[in-house]
This record gives C-alpha cells, structure tokens and sequence, in this order.
C-alpha cells in the first residue's frame, strides 16, 4: 500500500479574517513535498481551486516546481477539475511533468467540492454531467492515441491532431476521484481505472458497498486484477501527543468546515464531531503516530487498499506544524504500517 499525503493549499486565516498571502503559502508548500520525499512517503497531491481561501489554481504549475527538489515522490493532482479543463493541454501540461520527473507524474480527475471553475471559464452548471463524461472519454482517448480524430459537443473537434509531448512510455497514470455516487463508481470500473474516494465524514465503514461494487464491476468488465488499484482520501494531522493535536487543531478545523458550511447550509461544527471522527471509528486520522497506524491498517483489512492519501492541510495549520506531521509520518507511521503488512 502506497502512503502519502494530499493538499488542497488552504490558505492560513488569523482571528481577525486575515487571509496569509499565497506568495509565502506556495514557497512553504515547495519545502513540505522536498521534506515528503527525503522522508520516503509514496505519493503527494494538490488539488485545485479558485477561491480566496486556496493558494492553487494550477495543481501543474506546483507539480512542475515540485519535480525539480524531489527525486522518487509520485507526483499527482487531487483533483484537477476535469469537467472546466481542456483535456487536451490538461494532458500536455501533465505529460510535461512526466518528462520533466523521470515517469512521476499522475493525473487525477474529478469533479471538484466546488463550482467557481465553471463561470470562470465559460461552462453551465447545467451541462455538469454532460462535461465530465465527455471530457473523460477524451482525456482517456489521448493518453492511448498519440494522434487523434474526435467530435464532441462542448469542444472544436479534432482532425488527425497529433496532441505533443507524450508522457514516459506514452502512457500518464490517470486515476478517478469520487464522492460516494455509485454512478461515479460504475464509471470507474467499467473503464478500468484506479479510484480514490474521499472519505472526509461519518464511519468509513459505511463506504464498504462501494468498495465491493467497484471491484465488482472491474472484475465484471474483464479488467486485470492485478493492476487493480483502489484508495481513501481522509482528513488527517499527526503529532507527538494526540490530545494536544486536538486542541490545537479543532480551531483550525472547525473554522473552515463552518466557511465552507455557511454556504452550504451546514450546522456549525461541534467538538463532539470532531473528537467522535478521531475515535477509532470515525474518519479522522488527527493524533499520534500509533493512532494513525491502526487506523490506517484498519482501513486497509477494510476495503483492500493500495493507496492512502492524509490531507493535512484542511484550515490552514501553520508551516512548522505541517512539517511536523509531515516528519512523524514519514518516520513514525509509515515504517510500522509497512512492517504490519509485510506479514
């Protein structure tokens, strides 16, 4: 099972609503991956988003920087929102990291938590179906097909377009992200393609039917077990005591869920949320370094996993304490959670 963390690039927020200036965010962000890397964590994701609160609009931008300081660390967006991208230079931009990384490059698609990509770049909400499906079919289509002739509805068709440069090995690992809609996990399975699911809220456990019908229909389409790939996307921060991690971060925390929630129609969030998604059945990996591995393993036994994915950035926890859980996951967690499950 692959470890490693995603960001979506929260931006921190004082007291006083002050947001931090994105200058000083992304440079930070550059050093946490550097220190991903030396710590010998797997994979690493940035999202992309185009609201004040987010540093990142173009997850391929901090990819491309992050290739230069890094040397093995997979690196991938989480997501890249599919249904306002071209998948043409999506694919170029991501084919360029590829070359540029030696072959470390990955493409995840998906729908995004939010909607501001699509006035900004000229698509109805109305279309948002439509736009993800055909979009996919597309980016799917040039990954296999150096040379292309296509016709759509939402974009100029293409005409024996020979689409440059080609990732390494002219094939970009290009996983799914999803909610909990058993059409996305349907989708998934019928093409053959790894899925991560972001389980940010309630019992993990109750996404088990998913997992099942998922590889349920992988296996049903004739597709090869063996590069069967499945993993979770979870809320997590870790420290050297558990409860002082609460405490330090449940403001932090809370803070963002109640921005996001205003909008949303969300009821304020509560301690008891919080220190109930901590508990060993809830979706929060926020503690020390053994609650973290036996949450992760138990997630693993769960649903089979091949990759999981802490996103620690959720609120805005300062610099220091993001190389901090960094540091304890690269040489705390994952060293015992791999031992465990080489037996």
């Amino acid at each position: 099972m692959e470890l490693g963390i995603g960001m979506f690039g929260d931006l921190q927020i004082d007291a006083k609503g002050e947001i931090q200036p994105a200058k000083q965010r992304l440079q930070e962000i550059i050093e946490e991956i550097k220190l991903m890397d030396e710590v010998g964590l797997d994979f690493y994701g940035i999202g992309e988003h185009h609201r004040p609160d987010y540093a990142v609009s173009s997850p391929e931008i901090i990819l491309a920087a992050a290739a230069t300081v890094t040397k093995n660390i997979k690196l991938s967006s989480a997501v890249s929102v599919l249904s306002s991208s071209d998948p043409v230079k999506l694919y170029q931009n991501f084919a360029t990291i590829d070359l540029i990384s030696n072959g470390r490059a990955e493409l995840m698609a998906g729908r995004g938590s939010f909607i501001e990509s699509f006035p900004l770049f000229g698509y109805k909400l109305s279309d948002y179906d439509e736009l993800y499906e055909e979009k996919l079919e597309l980016l799917l289509k040039i990954n296999k097909e150096p040379k292309i002739t296509w016709k759509g509805k939402f974009r100029p068709e293409l005409a024996n377009q020979e689409i440059l440069p080609r990732a390494v090995d002219n094939n970009l690992k290009i996983w799914v992200a999803v909610g909990g809609t058993p059409e996305s996990v349907e989708r998934a399975g019928r093409l053959g393609l790894p899925v991560m699911f972001a389980i940010i809220g309630g019992q993990p456990v109750q996404f088990k039917p998913l997992f099942d019908y998922y590889k349920k229909v992988y296996e049903a389409y004739g597709h090869d077990m063996n590069k069967f790939e499945v993993g979770v996307h979870m809320h997590s921060l870790f420290g050297e005591n558990s409860e002082e991690v609460s405490d330090y971060y449940f403001p932090l925390y809370s803070a963002q869920m109640n921005r996001i929630g205003a909008t949303r129609g969300w009821p304020p969030f509560q301690r008891n949320q919080f220190e109930a998604g901590r508990g060993s059945n809830g979706a929060l990996i926020i503690g020390d370094a053994n609650e973290a591995v036996n949450k992760i393993l138990a997630l693993e036994e769960t649903f089979g996993l091949t990759r999981f994915s802490a996103h620690m950035d959720v609120g805005g926890p300062s610099h220091a304490a993001m190389m901090k859980t960094i540091e304890i996951f690269g040489t705390q967690i994952a060293p015992k959670v791999r031992k465990a499950l080489e037996k």
